[in-house]
């Protein structure tokens, strides 16, 4: 590939998806790396550093907080700013992560959970998005802001990367409607065997 592809939106905005598109255009992906690294706010840079040479496109953490240390060892590749209404992404954090605490989610919110931390975590995707925003305000070539909860999706991510589009259906994956879809089957599956089991 010509140019490297960084999503820089922050998790839970899509950012599987977006893998999953890429990859059918034949991007080589990664993301997100060094999820289970105990020290990653000192090692991530270099992580990535190391990484970059590797793929061609890259999305989750820690690659978000990268965006201009990458623009400067890359000149000319693309961005792309997936995004998401503020409160359900912060219903998704909440639903995933709640309380659990990762040394990831510390360094880049300053707290490691979301549950009770609400208005940090928000704080911080609201900073994020305006600090990319800025950055590439005069450069409106190079970054494309994705709304796949608003059906974004093939066209718009074709025309910004100068491919055609696929003859497939964009991924859209770990929607919460498919969560609860998933649910329900196995739960109506386990009532089932329960039922044949006290029949039998």
């Amino acid at each position: 590939m010509d140019n490297k592809i960084f999503c820089i939106g922050f998790h839970k905005t899509g950012t599987t998806s977006i893998a999953l598109a890429l990859e059918q255009l034949g991007y080589k992906v990664t993301g997100p790396n060094g999820i289970r690294d105990p020290d990653i706010a000192f090692n991530a840079l270099s992580m990535c550093k190391q990484l970059v040479n590797d793929y061609d496109a890259f999305q989750d953490n820690p690659w978000p907080l990268f965006y201009r240390e990458m623009d400067e060892m890359f000149p000319g590749s693309k961005f792309i700013l997936t995004l998401r209404d503020e409160q359900s992404w912060m219903r998704s954090q909440l639903t995933h992560f709640g309380a659990n605490e990762t040394p990831m989610r510390r360094w880049i919110y300053g707290v490691g959970c979301p549950l009770g931390n609400e208005e940090t975590y928000l704080e911080i995707y609201r900073q994020h998005y305006d600090s990319v925003r800025k950055y590439f305000s005069n450069r409106p070539n190079d970054l494309l802001e994705m709304d796949l909860s608003n059906d974004d999706g093939w066209e718009e991510l074709c025309e910004f990367l100068e491919h055609d589009i696929p003859d497939s259906v964009f991924p859209h994956v770990n929607k919460a409607v498919d969560r609860e879809t998933k649910y329900h089957r196995y739960v109506g599956k386990l009532m089932r065997l329960l039922i044949k089991k006290n029949t039998t």
